[in-house]
């Protein structure tokens, strides 16, 4: 019994010390590879002043000169052989992982407007639906004019809605032009539409969704308001390789110290996302009243398109 524990005894012994040398040796490596990634990224002329204060420590009576010079010899011989591929290295690291977070950034605005759109398109389908139903029993053509006019503007929502990134601005004035044929037939002589775009800027990329909710606001925060209603312009132009769409109208306007509401902060986080500092959104009041929303943007033609979008 006695010869058992003592052999338990020195495999516990044996294991422990065989324990502490693996822990010592892993952290070995990671200090190692720690001073390797800060060797690798730290700038030449930070490096010289931490050699000299080695070579000045050596000078004192109790520095040690022979290891401050091997340590500096090591360290340029690592800095000038490996240096710059692990530095390499570590950069890809960093892009990868900057990479992964834009992309997660984008998903989760993505799913934003879905859910954005979500809550918007029940509302319009209804009230388009119960306007419909009034027509048929008044005024049967004009309610086959917004059925008509509400299969348009499905047609061309539905694939931009299931579609990832970025749309054709020709297929957004599509939708665009649906939709206010719709609300037209809701605000009668309360609202008048005038479409500017080129027919070159069809082809444009603009993000999906994007003129939509411009016009969507335009409506309900300035022109709804007003007894008498208004007028909506929506206008594209093309400067120095930028696309900007106006989306103007005459209504009450708005308060420039307003915070921005659900559907403009999302095409804000959009645009960044999408395109960095190179778009933005645009919120002015013009002299004449109203408000313009602009969206301005890198002119790209999708040159898979064709002519015609």
């Amino acid at each position: 019994m006695a010869k058992s524990r003592l052999a338990q005894s020195s495999y516990a012994n044996a294991k422990g010390l065989l324990d502490l040398i693996r822990e010592i040796g892993e952290t070995a490596v990671a200090i190692w590879w720690r001073f390797f990634d800060w060797l690798a990224q730290v700038e030449w002329r930070k490096l010289i002043i931490v050699w000299v204060l080695l070579l000045l420590l050596g000078l004192t009576p109790f520095g040690l000169s022979k290891q401050a010079v091997a340590f500096i010899m090591l360290s340029l011989g690592l800095k000038v052989l490996a240096g710059g591929k692990r530095k390499a290295e570590l950069e890809a690291l960093h892009a990868h992982h900057q990479a992964d977070e834009e992309s997660m950034e984008r998903r989760v605005v993505e799913a934003r407007m879905a859910a954005l759109q979500a809550q918007v398109e029940p509302h319009f389908l209804f009230n388009t639906l119960a306007l419909i139903g009034q027509l048929i029993e008044t005024d049967p053509p004009q309610a086959a004019r917004i059925h008509q006019n509400l299969i348009d503007y499905l047609r061309a929502t539905l694939p931009q809605m299931r579609a990832a990134g970025a749309g054709t601005l020709g297929r957004q004035i599509d939708m665009s032009r649906a939709y206010l044929a719709i609300m037209q037939a809701r605000m009668g002589a309360r609202l008048a539409v005038s479409i500017d775009v080129p027919q070159e800027m069809l082809s444009a990329t603009f993000p999906v969704m994007t003129l939509q909710i411009l016009i969507e606001n335009a409506i309900k925060h300035g022109l709804e308001p007003k007894i008498a209603g208004g007028r909506i312009d929506i206008r594209a132009s093309v400067d120095q390789g930028v696309l900007q769409v106006d989306v103007l109208d005459d209504g009450v306007g708005f308060n420039l110290h307003a915070a921005d509401g659900i559907g403009l902060a999302n095409v804000r986080e959009r645009l960044r996302i999408l395109y960095g500092n190179r778009a933005q959104l645009v919120l002015e009041a013009p002299l004449t009243g109203g408000t313009r929303a602009s969206v301005r943007l890198p002119y790209a033609p999708d040159i898979f398109a064709g002519a015609a979008k």
